[in-house]
C-alpha cells in the first residue's frame, strides 16, 4: 500500500487556527523521518546482498582451484601406479642401475667438493679476521707516529756478515775524522725518557725534550756550516760568528762538535730558560752530551 504525503498547502489554505497548523506540521515531519529510515534500511540490505554474492563467487573460484589440484594429484598417482605395474626388461633395469650408480658417484664427489669449499671458506674467514687485526694495528701505528723518530743504528742486515764488518772496522787503524762531517744528537726514545728520574723530569714531556734535541741539532748544523766555509764567502755577520766560534774552541774541543747557549739563541727558536737547563741535565743523564766549562763559558759537547 503506497503512502501518500499530505499537502501542507491545503492545510494552510484552511483557516482553522495556529494550533491546528502546528500539529499538521509535526505529522508531516514524522512522516518524512519515517520514510528516510525505510529507504536507509532498504539500501543497507541491498549492499549486504551484493557483498554476500561476491563472497560466494570468490569461494566458488577457490573451490574450483582446489578441485583441479586434487584431480591433478590423483592423475599423477594413477600414472605412477601404471608405471610401477609395467615389467621392464633385464637389460633396461641393468642400464638404469648403472646410471644410478654413476649419479651416486657424482653426488659423492659433489659432496666432497662442497666440504672442501666449506673448509676453504672457513680458512678465508680466519684470514680475513687476521687481516682486519693487522690493518687495525697498522692504522693505529699510522695515527700514532711519533714526531721524532730515532735514527737507525748498525747495519740493516744482521747476522755473521754484520759481525765480520764490525770486527774489520775495529781492526782497521783509526783515521782522522772528516772536518766537513757534522754530528747530530739522536732523539730520545721512550724507554730512555722513562728511565729518567721523576724529580729530574718534572713536568717536561717527551715531545718537549725531543724538540730541544732538534733545536740543539739545528744550532750545531748552522754553526759548523759557517766554520766549514771559506772566509772569502762570508759576509760581515757570519765572519764575526766564525771568529767567535774559533775563539771558543780549546784543546779539549778539538775534533768535537759543541755549542753554547748563545749559539742556541742565535740559530733556534727555543727559549733558553730554567726548563731548558733542566732538559740539558736530562740529556746529560741520557749520555747525549756533556758539559765542558772554561773561560766563563759552558760548552755542550755532543757525544
Amino acid at each position: 500500500m503506497a503512502l501518500v504525503e499530505p499537502n501542507e498547502e491545503q492545510f494552510h489554505a484552511s483557516d482553522t487556527g495556529g494550533q491546528h497548523c502546528a500539529a499538521i506540521r509535526q505529522v508531516c515531519l514524522r512522516y518524512k523521518q519515517r520514510r528516510r529510515r525505510i529507504f536507509k534500511l532498504l539500501w543497507n540490505r541491498e549492499e549486504e546482498e551484493a557483498v554476500s554474492l561476491k563472497t560466494q563467487a570468490v569461494n566458488m573460484c577457490d573451490l574450483q582451484d582446489v578441485s583441479l589440484h586434487i584431480h591433478d594429484r590423483i592423475h599423477s598417482l594413477r600414472s605412477m601406479l601404471d608405471l610401477a605395474a609395467v615389467e621392464l626388461p633385464q637389460n633396461k633395469i641393468k642400464k638404469l642401475g648403472q646410471e644410478l650408480s654413476v649419479v651416486g658417484g657424482l653426488l659423492e664427489q659433489f659432496e666432497k667438493c662442497v666440504g672442501q669449499q666449506r673448509e676453504q671458506l672457513r680458512h678465508l674467514k680466519e684470514l680475513e679476521e687476521s687481516f682486519k687485526e693487522n690493518v687495525g694495528g697498522v692504522q693505529h701505528m699510522k695515527d700514532n707516529v711519533p714526531a721524532h723518530m730515532p735514527k737507525k743504528r748498525g747495519p740493516a742486515n744482521g747476522g755473521e756478515a754484520a759481525l765480520k764488518q764490525d770486527e774489520a772496522a775495529q781492526q782497521q787503524p783509526v783515521r782522522k775524522s772528516n772536518k766537513s762531517c757534522i754530528r747530530s744528537m739522536d732523539v730520545i726514545t721512550m724507554p730512555e725518557f722513562e728511565s729518567i728520574p721523576q724529580y729530574m723530569r718534572g713536568r717536561v714531556s717527551y715531545d718537549q725534550m725531543n724538540t730541544a734535541v732538534q733545536s740543539i741539532n739545528t744550532a750545531v748544523t748552522a754553526k759548523y756550516k759557517i766554520l766549514h766555509q771559506s772566509m772569502k764567502t762570508l759576509n760581515n755577520h757570519t765572519r764575526k760568528l766564525h771568529q767567535r766560534f774559533k775563539e771558543q774552541e780549546t784543546k779539549d774541543t778539538k775534533g768535537q762538535n759543541f755549542v753554547v747557549e748563545e749559539d742556541i739563541r742565535e740559530f733556534s727558536k727555543i727559549k733558553v730558560d730554567k726548563r731548558f737547563q733542566g732538559i740539558l741535565n736530562m740529556l746529560r743523564h741520557c749520555l747525549r752530551l756533556r758539559e765542558l766549562r772554561g773561560g766563563g763559558l759552558t760548552r755542550y759537547m755532543l757525544l
